[in-house]
């Protein structure tokens, strides 16, 4: 198992800054802020490099990705990665620094381009990879989740851990009920990868993953069928191996899965702040009653996600597929939540927000658990 002993322990004799800190810096007076990234298409992740560097990918049929190396405040011009659809789910090797983006020539089930920047995401350049199926001999696609994350803890130490999903014959109302949300994990820096188990509730898909302190995963997946019961609320599981498996599946009453008039969810957005000890998560999505996609909205958790006691609305207007990201201690992103969402002012296209935990702590009391003392 690759280690992140270099990254974990040499902050003060290299310029690697550490993976993880103080939660004082997310504490700061209460700020927020929103960016026009992109004009059209669709299909956002939004990643942190090792460096600090913000990815705002996006695309369809061509994907790119732009670059703010001052924490947000400034974007570089799109560059482009390849032709197709951006599967999401873009990682950074937290053990290498390379970052990795996933590309299907179409609509799944369709062919898979991984391409590696090996230069904090100046360029591009595809590599091939072994992707071996689950165990029911299936291959997974890679649309559209979450971007993938580098464990930290533990005896996964440096595994890189992707979501992902079986789309079987395609995105037809007959085969939702064949759908399933998986993981796509890798030891060897993002050439050779396994897939896991399937989540245990089919009809699942475009999900999110992170790791808690303590090792555990917490998978958090969009419902893709409505015969599902309350299949407009999100789904959760946890691994202790790792992301080979997920245990433990329920409904995540506290979370809607897009808004409530549809048959089935919308994809979300899920990260851990990088605080040390301590497991605070965000997830974005829409919270809407009307019968349209609109009001993506923040919401926090202080306990891994066992509770979900404060939210707040970042764009009361049409809004829709969302991706999260959490600043890095040391670097020009600190302090710095990102959200990455389809829509925003002046419709289409795609908006950054940043924000910080004290302005989303003067949001909306959920009822769901209770905000701790964080001083």
């Amino acid at each position: 198992m690759r280690a992140l002993l270099p990254l974990l322990a040499c902050a003060a004799c290299s310029s690697t800054p550490p993976v993880e800190g103080p939660i004082t810096p997310f504490l700061d007076a209460a700020r927020c802020e929103m960016t026009r990234v992109y004009d059209g298409e669709r299909f956002p992740n939004v990643r942190v490099s090792t460096q600090g560097t913000v990815l705002a990918f996006f695309g369809s049929p061509n994907v790119r990705v732009r670059r703010s190396e001052d924490g947000g405040a400034t974007w570089g011009a799109p560059i482009e990665l390849a032709g197709g659809i951006h599967g999401g789910g873009a990682t950074v090797d937290e053990t290498s620094g390379d970052v990795l983006a996933f590309v299907e020539e179409q609509h799944p089930p369709a062919p898979l381009t991984v391409l590696r920047s090996q230069d904090d995401g100046r360029t591009w350049t595809p590599q091939a990879i072994t992707l071996h199926p689950d165990l029911h001999g299936n291959v997974p696609s890679m649309h559209m989740n979450e971007g993938g994350i580098t464990l930290r803890h533990g005896a996964y130490a440096g595994r890189l851990v992707r979501p992902s999903r079986w789309y079987a014959a395609g995105n037809r109302g007959e085969e939702w009920p064949n759908h399933y949300a998986n993981a796509i994990y890798s030891d060897d820096g993002g050439h050779t990868w396994h897939t896991s188990d399937p989540f245990p509730e089919n009809g699942t898909g475009e999900a999110c993953v992170v790791e808690l302190s303590d090792g555990r995963l917490v998978y958090n997946s969009r419902v893709h069928w409505q015969e599902r019961p309350r299949n407009t609320r999100r789904r959760g599981a946890v691994s202790v191996d790792g992301g080979a498996s997920w245990q433990d599946w329920r409904v995540i009453e506290a979370l809607p899965d897009g808004h409530q008039h549809r048959s089935y969810g919308c994809m979300g957005g899920l990260a851990r702040l990088p605080i040390a000890g301590q497991d605070v998560l965000v997830f974005s999505n829409l919270d809407t009653p009307a019968s349209r996609r609109e009001r993506v909205t923040v919401w926090a958790s202080f306990d891994g996600g066992a509770t979900w006691p404060v939210k707040r609305l970042v764009f009361d207007g049409p809004s829709a597929y969302s991706s999260m990201a959490a600043g890095r201690p040391g670097t020009p992103s600190e302090g710095w939540i990102y959200l990455h969402f389809e829509g925003g002012p002046g419709g289409g296209g795609a908006h950054i927000a940043r924000f910080n935990l004290s302005w989303l702590l003067e949001g909306e009391a959920t009822g769901d658990g209770e905000v701790p003392d964080l001083n």
